[in-house]
């Protein structure tokens, strides 16, 4: 093995000096003790991981695979969202090794150091870092109980030309928000008008507790390209890996040179066990019973939120997905907190890393409610209000 001569250093990329460690992950690395109650990460609850046969798996499932995806799967994928009203056919369906692959695909198509992309505010931690780590600009417009401020929207898109905005419209993460109908197509038409391309981010969709519901927006888009993404971590098992991006024609070969000049193709036996699954009876009934797993979890919160957060912050009450979103009453930068929580056998995800300027936006915390037991739930967030009741007063003393 070559060794460096005293003084020299490696010669690695200039990207590698944007590179960030992920906080999720050494969070959920320190809450590996049983007795920790973690409320920090997106994990699905592993008694709702349901049970899977491989008794059927061809040997073919071994060998290599198409770049885009077992052609079986696409068109499964490319059905269940025209049915959403995308417009699409199985020809612009790319299989993914999990929807953060998109983010990794999109970044490398789109991003160059200085690139602007539009984000929402908070957004998406992973998508934060993937968008960095190539350099981007990112331009956050502030989020409302019902998607973006759209006069800043058009203000921002006025003022710049960002290769994309990131959009997670369906119990965004952190926030929960849920876009309503008027602002998707406010958002469809300003993108349009501007000639923005989109990428929507949906992994919550199916994990719906009412009976709203929404078109994707890239559904509603006339002349702006569009790239639209899933997966089934969050219903079915995330150690599949197995996500979907659907692209407009103009973008799919791009994306699909660089799947291809990435990994080959998405691992094909996650891929075969997917397909067992999606469009299937079984996996109805399996949504269904998800849904009200998470909704007693998700009630189970808001019910000890009430009793011990009420003095402390605000939030809404998440018609979906996995997490509700807490603003303090009296800011502290909640990064600070994660040592004490932890002495406390409690985990969380501060809320500054969400936004693109973390320093600037304290006094938020996500909260995931999948996780923990309902019946832990209670006992978990009084430890966690006292830590937060403690250091508000240490600061205010």
């Amino acid at each position: 093995m070559q060794r460096l001569a005293p003084g020299m250093e490696m010669a690695f990329s200039e990207r590698i000096t944007r590179l960030k460690s992920s906080l999720i992950r050494e969070i959920l690395a320190a809450a590996q003790r049983p007795e920790v109650m973690s409320f920090a990460g997106g994990l699905p609850a592993e008694a709702m991981l349901p049970a899977v046969d491989w008794a059927e798996l061809p040997a073919s499932m071994g060998q290599y695979g198409m770049s885009e995806g077992e052609p079986a799967l696409r068109e499964a994928i490319a059905a269940q969202a025209r049915a959403l009203g995308v417009p699409c056919e199985a020809s612009q369906v790319l299989i993914v090794s999990g929807s953060q692959q998109t983010l990794d695909l999109a970044s490398k198509l789109f991003i160059d150091s200085g690139t602007e992309v539009l984000v929402e505010a908070p957004t998406y931690l992973a998508a934060l870092q993937s968008f960095q780590l190539f350099g981007a600009q990112c331009l956050a417009v502030a989020q409302k109980a019902d998607g973006p401020d759209l006069a800043a929207l058009r203000a921002m898109l006025e003022q710049h030309a960002p290769a994309f905005a990131y959009l997670i419209p369906t119990f965004q993460n952190p926030s929960a928000v849920r876009y309503s109908e008027a602002k998707r197509e406010a958002v469809a038409d300003l993108l349009d008008e501007y000639g923005v391309t989109l990428l929507e981010d949906e992994p919550y969709r199916e994990l719906v507790f009412d009976q709203g519901s929404a078109r994707p927006i890239v559904s509603r888009l006339k002349r702006a390209s569009w790239i639209y993404t899933g997966t089934v971590s969050k219903t079915l098992l995330p150690g599949l890996r197995v996500g979907y991006l659907i692209a407009s024609a103009d973008l799919f070969p791009y994306l699909l040179r660089l799947k291809q000049s990435a990994d080959l193709h998405t691992n094909r036996i996650g891929q075969w066990q997917a397909l067992q699954w999606l469009g299937s009876d079984h996996y109805q009934a399996h949504l269904g019973q998800l849904r009200e797993f998470y909704r007693v979890r998700r009630d189970a919160m808001q019910a000890a939120l009430t009793e011990h957060f009420s003095d402390l912050a605000t939030w809404e009450l998440p018609q979906g997905g996995l997490f509700f979103w807490l603003t303090l009453k009296q800011p502290l930068d909640t990064r600070t907190l994660l040592n004490r929580a932890l002495a406390e056998d409690v985990v969380f995800m501060p809320g500054e890393p969400f936004f693109v300027e973390p320093d600037a936006n304290p006094g938020y915390l996500r909260l995931n409610f999948s996780h923990v037991a309902a019946e832990r739930m209670d006992e978990g967030l009084r430890r966690l209000a006292q830590v937060i009741r403690d250091a508000g007063a240490l600061e205010a003393a």
